[in-house]
């Protein structure tokens, strides 16, 4: 769950350090206090893009750091791990955005991450709904998904999909295989010529170094043997460096006579001299190593200017031509070999076919058992929201071709009103009605949701007052599975909640800011009373039953 939601300079926020406990959690104040605040920090957190103007007045940085306690980090490791992260050491995971002037950063256990690693990590971690955030719910492929989770067909579904993925690689060979038949002789002589060309000259890339190395000696061997004399004759020529260091030896040996002191002094002469002898010998030896046979220095030049006339036409690296020359092998081989692979990859996508409608059936038949059970139980749970004489249904529509989630698809079909037709989730133009709806599904769909915190954003906007009881009451049902967040003007609906919490706006120093702290006891009821709409011994004693119904 989320334990910990810090805000800095954002928006009317200037500092928040907000703990959460489990279960329900309301948040309520007036109109304008800050509330959305809280929600943009989540929508941070979950990776939306953020525009400077979300930095509070007079500031350069704005910042939200989100604490999760993780009950099974599993799938948060694999996405970590995907993204190139360290896994958590414990279950612990913290998020950090800050929103700059001119950058934005973002990071995940303190590593600096992409807004897109953020973005897929966020969606494991919040269900975030609002009036206009219901756009998960009507995805028929979000809708199929919620359907096999309901089944347990998480298995089914895992094997369904690895045959498609093998059916339809197997379909792109053969196509491929039959696009080989109408290769052209010109084709079929290209790929030969390049097979040979390349073939034939013994590519190694490990070896490419070397004789560059040993081409570029071979040709400057002249300026090198010039270089390597010159430099032998400076050391041990007429005046050289080693007949002027003898006599310095013989002034140093006059002056141990004189002073045997100085000795520790002068004795790296003695292997500054072998030093230097050394030296002498090895450019010596080297010189000798310079005689390059003009034939073999002709042979390395042709060589490299074969290796680079090859990565000028299939390059540009000596990998890129061995790659090149495998393409052009397989694809020659398929050429000519067509007939014989055309009859295998037949077989093998007759066979890929078959285990695919195998595993298609198996999924449909768990779909389809479950369907009715899907749909009557987010029926009662309508009911139980206002909707007494709703229908709701979970149909199955056979696909014509196998598709990637199964052999059939899904639709959820809602009608508010007796006899008026059932419609898609998709065309229900009311936010209030489409809003408890979401709130049905999730409801059903309780124990299978993994999603640790859900997030409800006046969601019972437009309801009236049972209604958003009913509304409270499946809340605090969820939040005993979840961690449920709902930010509210109901006061039938912060009554719900295990922890309630106010947003407040006050001027200090002339400065507006928003604070959030937590109500209880007579300054919960005094809260209620304010939602309620009025004071008095009515509006109490009403606040006081809402909490003790």
């Amino acid at each position: 769950m989320l334990t910990l939601l810090k805000i800095r300079n954002l928006a009317l926020v200037d500092e928040l350090a907000w703990e959460l406990g489990p279960g329900l959690i309301s948040v309520t104040g007036e109109t304008g206090a800050g509330k959305s605040v809280i929600v943009g920090a989540l929508k941070l957190v979950l990776g939306e893009r953020a525009e400077k103007s979300l930095i509070r007045t007079g500031e350069e940085l704005c910042s939200v750091e989100a604490v999760f306690d993780l009950l099974d980090p599993a799938d948060i490791n694999a996405i970590l791990e995907d993204g190139g992260l360290d896994s958590c050491d414990d279950t612990q995971l913290i998020i950090r955005r800050v929103i700059g002037q001119t950058a934005n950063r973002q990071f995940i256990n303190d590593s600096p991450v992409t807004l897109a690693l953020l973005k897929r990590l966020g969606e494991h971690l919040v269900d975030l709904h609002g009036p206009h955030d219901h756009q998960s719910l009507l995805s028929t492929e979000r809708q199929l998904a919620m359907l096999d989770a309901y089944a347990g067909a998480e298995a089914t579904v895992s094997n369904y999909r690895d045959a498609y993925r093998s059916w339809r690689t197997k379909a792109a060979e053969l196509e491929e295989i039959r696009h080989a038949e109408n290769a052209s002789e010109q084709e079929l002589e290209l790929l030969r010529y390049q097979l040979q060309e390349i073939d034939g000259a013994n590519l190694k890339p490990e070896d490419e170094q070397d004789l560059e190395d040993r081409w570029r000696r071979a040709s400057n061997s002249t300026r090198l043997v010039d270089t390597a004399a010159a430099a032998v004759a400076a050391l041990n020529g007429e005046d050289g460096i080693l007949e002027r260091l003898t006599e310095v030896q013989r002034l140093v040996r006059d002056l141990e006579k004189l002073d045997p002191s100085i000795r520790e002094r002068t004795a790296s002469l003695e292997n500054a001299c072998l030093e230097l002898q050394d030296l002498e010998g090895n450019l010596a030896d080297y010189t000798d190593d310079l005689d390059i046979d003009p034939a073999e220095a002709a042979a390395l030049e042709q060589r490299v200017n074969l290796l680079e006339s090859l990565k000028r036409k299939y390059g540009p690296s000596l990998s890129d031509v061995l790659a090149r020359r495998d393409t052009a092998a397989t694809r020659l081989d398929t050429i000519e070999n067509r007939g014989e692979k055309l009859e295998t990859l037949e077989r093998e996508l007759t066979a890929c076919r078959a285990s695919l409608d195998a595993f298609g059936k198996s999924l449909g038949t768990l779909r389809r058992k479950v369907a009715p059970k899907l749909a009557k139980e987010i029926s009662c749970q309508l009911k139980d929201l206002g909707f007494k004489q709703s229908s709701f249904e979970v149909p199955l529509k056979q696909l014509t071709d196998p598709g990637p989630q199964g052999l059939e698809s899904v639709e959820f079909q809602f009608g508010p009103n007796p006899g008026e037709p059932l419609l898609p989730l998709r065309q229900i133009a009311s936010s209030g009605e489409i809003s408890r709806v979401m709130l049905a599904v999730k409801s059903a769909l309780a124990d299978q949701d993994a999603t640790p915190l859900m997030v409800f954003d006046e969601i019972d906007a437009n309801v009236g007052g049972e209604v958003a009881k009913a509304v409270g009451r499946k809340m605090a049902t969820l939040g005993m599975r979840h961690q449920v967040v709902a930010i509210t003007h109901f006061p039938q609906v912060a009554a719900m909640a295990a922890h309630h919490f106010v947003v407040e706006k006050e001027v200090t120093a002339g400065r507006t800011r928003s604070r959030l702290f937590p109500v209880s006891g007579e300054t919960r009821i005094q809260e209620l009373v304010r939602m309620l709409g009025g004071g008095g011994e009515q509006a109490r004693a009403m606040a006081a039953s809402l909490l003790n119904p």
